[in-house]
């Protein structure tokens, strides 16, 4: 079985490419997803988040506070890197783990391809993993644009968000094609079937 890598920056559309990927009867496995499985309460994940980053990490209702863990991780500052750092040493391997089980099943039920939706897939190096790397980008200020639209952030914290991750530029860099995501719905559909047959064909060699 194939796999395909599907990453971008943060609100370039990712997610609206995998769900455009899954009505073309495509599997995808949403790493987000995963790693919200992997610390519900119970899960080793989250004990050991609460030990290191102490018990404000709980919502009254045993659940992760995610804002909270936020709050630490997310920046540019050597701080946030380090603490970021910490929790990557607890979830990725557990969540790599999980993926890696969800593929060995769809191989096993005979699928020829599958795509993996990741977030940091180039940051942390594991776009090397997959057959081949699809790349989501659009441009500085629609992606800022967006963010503020969807997250009601300032334009100031937008760019923070957007400052905290490896450049859109880079990702691009090193994809075997990239969904241009600067239009509307129709258009995203169009780049999204170009940028798939491009897939389709590296994968054919």
């Amino acid at each position: 079985m194939h796999t395909v890598g599907l990453t971008g920056g943060i609100a370039c559309g990712k997610s609206t490419v995998a769900r455009i990927l899954q009505e073309r009867g495509v599997p995808v496995i949403d790493a987000d997803q995963v790693s919200r499985q992997i610390v519900k309460p119970g899960e080793p994940a989250l004990v050991e988040i609460v030990e290191v980053f102490g018990i404000r990490m709980l919502q009254g209702d045993g659940t992760l506070d995610r804002k909270a863990l936020g709050a630490l991780v997310i920046g540019d500052s050597e701080e946030a890197r380090r603490e970021r750092r910490k929790l990557e040493v607890i979830t990725h391997p557990r969540i790599f783990g999980r993926i890696g089980e969800m593929l060995q099943a769809l191989a096993a039920e005979g699928k020829p391809i599958a795509v993996v939706e990741a977030a940091i897939m180039v940051e942390s190096g594991n776009h090397r993993l997959y057959s081949a790397l699809l790349v989501v980008a659009c441009s500085p200020t629609v992606q800022r644009k967006r963010l503020m639209d969807r997250q009601g952030f300032d334009e100031q914290t937008a760019q923070k968000w957007i400052d905290s991750q490896m450049s859109v530029a880079e990702k691009v860099a090193v994809a075997d094609a990239v969904v241009n995501n600067d239009g509307n719905r129709a258009g995203l559909e169009a780049e999204v079937a170009r940028a798939w047959a491009e897939i389709e064909d590296k994968l054919s060699r």
